[in-house]
């Protein structure tokens, strides 16, 4: 059992399945509610049939698991190879409803697919553009990655933003117990149950929270047996002014996955991203994202609370995470799995999460310890990191500019920090002393 539980360590490690299938499931829960909120909000919005609303729920988890399985197991260069877990953005999100709202979902449907098919093009030829991306800005978005999820996790802990009883006794006292069985199976066990301290925080707090009365089984009621996907629920049109809107949000999305993958290599591989790596993981990004507007699905992307999963379990065998993308395909396809899983409260979540977030920044403080502290550096990192976080949380900052700038920028801080350190860093003159060790990046 000893070296079976070492090889979920490896990339490539043959793992049983019975033993497989629980981290599968971890990273499942991890990411689930993210995965779906976005195209329920969607639909709420822009006044979806229900119908139609629950059937796009279902496509997000099989277009999420597929392209799980694509970053594992790659298709020709489309797909990294590296245990990214990918879900539905929230980034595309206010740009969707914009479009949507005032031009239909056929229209935001044909952004989607021909965005994706540019981000995926990109993809294909890193040679042309990783040199914009040295070890110094890849840690800076890292850093600012882990910092902009902190807030998602606090509100989650919280009960959820907008949600009745946020910040309720019941929600600290559910998020709290969470946490501390998270913490101590991380801290005091070894081996699996160490691997599984999230999975098994989650489950001890959702047991306490059905004892609490917070969990509400009536969704599970009336649910059908199989459902197919809907293939093409919006006929695709074409308008320039809502495609570029969304293409620029597609360059944000695939800062966040070049990010993502460079914090996954650092904090759970243990080394540097390679290029290549780093290209296939967008390719996927942007191709899988425009299949996803075929089924009416707004774009994915990688999800970094799994990344935090991976740094924190060390878990990083892709064969058991294909499990929890299988998982996925099925809760899309029987949608009483997807109801289920739909019943955990957002003070569960926010209690697993919290520390995992955080456990990216950390990766990122120990990317930028690995780049050296030459005033250079200082320079790039403090600058992007500033302005990019604290411009983005001052309200009202970015309104003297277009809309489509208030869209890409104003409430993401990520694509500030990646912007700022890119020009940063191509604009301050080299230091030839600095940091030679990683010279050969």
């Amino acid at each position: 059992m000893a070296k079976n539980n070492s090889k979920l360590y490896e990339l490539d490690g043959k793992v049983p399945l019975a033993q497989a299938i629980p981290f599968g499931l971890q990273h499942v829960l991890a990411m689930f509610v993210a995965n779906i909120t976005p195209i329920i909000i969607l639909a709420n919005v822009a006044g979806i049939d229900t119908t139609i609303s629950s059937t796009l729920i279902q496509n997000c988890m099989i277009i999420a698991g597929i392209g799980t399985l694509i970053q594992l197991y790659p298709i020709w260069r489309i797909g990294s190879r590296l245990p990214i877990v990918m879900g539905i953005s929230f980034t595309f999100l206010s740009a969707s409803l914009a479009i949507a709202t005032t031009q239909g979902m056929g229209v935001l449907m044909g952004a989607v697919i021909l965005g994706g098919i540019i981000e995926g093009v990109l993809g294909l030829f890193p040679n042309y553009w990783t040199k914009l991306i040295p070890h110094v800005v890849a840690a800076t978005v890292v850093t600012a990655i882990g910092f902009s999820l902190l807030p998602i996790g606090a509100n989650s802990f919280a009960g959820g933003q907008g949600a009745a009883d946020f910040g309720s006794m019941n929600n600290w006292i559910v998020g709290s117990f969470t946490l501390l069985v998270c913490l101590g199976f991380q801290i005091f066990s070894k081996g699996f149950l160490r691997s599984l301290s999230v999975l098994i925080g989650l489950i001890a707090g959702y047991i306490l929270a059905v004892c609490m009365g917070m969990v509400d089984f009536s969704g599970l009621q009336n649910v059908g047996v199989v459902s197919l996907p809907n293939f093409m629920p919006f006929k695709p049109e074409f308008n320039l002014g809502a495609f570029l809107s969304i293409l620029a949000i597609y360059f944000v999305s695939a800062t966040e996955t070049i990010g993502d993958t460079s914090a996954l290599c650092s904090s759970a591989l243990n080394r540097t991203t390679h290029k290549q790596e780093m290209g296939s993981s967008v390719a996927c990004d942007g191709f899988v994202s425009s299949v996803a507007g075929l089924f009416g699905c707004t774009p994915i992307t990688s999800f970094s609370q799994n990344v935090g999963l991976a740094a924190m379990s060390g878990v990083v065998n892709r064969f058991a995470i294909a499990t929890g993308a299988c998982i996925m395909i099925l809760g899309g396809i029987f949608p009483a799995v997807g109801a289920l899983l739909t019943t955990i409260p957002q003070a569960v979540l926010g209690g697993c999460t919290i520390m995992m977030f955080g456990s990216i920044m950390f990766a990122g403080f120990r990317m930028l310890s690995n780049c050296g502290f030459s005033d250079r550096n200082m320079i790039i990192v403090a600058m992007s990191l500033s302005v990019g976080l604290g411009f983005t949380q001052a309200a009202g900052m970015f309104s003297i500019f277009p809309q489509m700038i208030q869209t890409v920028f104003a409430e993401n801080c990520v694509a500030v920090v990646f912007l700022l350190a890119v020009i940063l860093n191509l604009i301050l003159p080299k230091d030839n002393k600095e940091n030679p060790q990683r010279k050969n990046g």
